[in-house]
């Protein structure tokens, strides 16, 4: 399955800002937030609905509302960044987490943390993380989510490359993976070039 690209230029104007070194971390958790909110869109332009009928305050009229459950999981803790954007547009949906720390030596995931609830398994699941740099996390993320029982899942990232698609689509090959950059790949310390450096650092202002 092909990534999915949105090269909205509004989008495209949001990614620059959060590339940018000098950007501090204020503006950089807007612009994150902001482009969460656009990839996110993309991600749910087909999603299947329930017809229901409401009453207006002049008649009853058709109306719909979304067919299934929604789980947002964070991949802590730099996924948080895209949960706050994304949130406010879907307040009734359950937010689960998982916690997976790379290991700076080996570039390797380290899983420590989840909190998954039962109904993941009926739900669309959006696995949130700015970076799909080796889709080390992503893939280990993937795995936990279905063991619980998730069949429909999308990966949100702000960046991706090569490197990162490739792992994800050979090991999850059913996941759909939403971006808005496809980078060149990584460097000797497996972080992705040109990238936008370490997003869990700049969001939280620990650079």
């Amino acid at each position: 399955m092909q990534p999915a690209v949105v090269s909205h230029p509004l989008a495209q104007c949001h990614l620059t800002e959060m590339r940018d070194a000098s950007t501090p971390p204020h503006r950089f958790r807007r612009h994150l937030n902001l482009l969460g909110r656009m990839l996110f869109l993309e991600a749910t332009r087909d999603l299947p609905v329930a017809a229901i009928r409401v009453q207006t305050p002049l008649q009853e009229t058709n109306g719909v509302k979304l067919a299934r459950p929604m789980v947002f999981v964070p991949i802590l803790r730099a996924g948080l960044g895209l949960l706050d954007g994304i949130l406010s547009l879907v307040p009734d949906a359950c937010v689960a987490h998982v916690g997976i720390k790379r290991n700076e030596e080996t570039a390797q995931p380290q899983p420590y943390y989840a909190n998954l609830p039962p109904v993941i398994a009926e739900a669309d699941v959006f696995l949130l993380d700015p970076m799909l740099a080796t889709g080390g996390s992503a893939v280990e993320a993937v795995r936990q989510v279905k063991a619980a029982g998730a069949s429909r899942i999308t990966m949100l990232c702000v960046v991706s490359c090569p490197e990162g698609i490739a792992a994800l689509s050979k090991a999850h090959p059913d996941v759909r993976i939403v971006t808005a950059a496809i980078d060149d790949g990584l460097n000797d310390r497996s972080y992705i070039v040109p990238g936008l450096g370490d997003a869990g650092d700049r969001y939280f202002g620990t650079v």
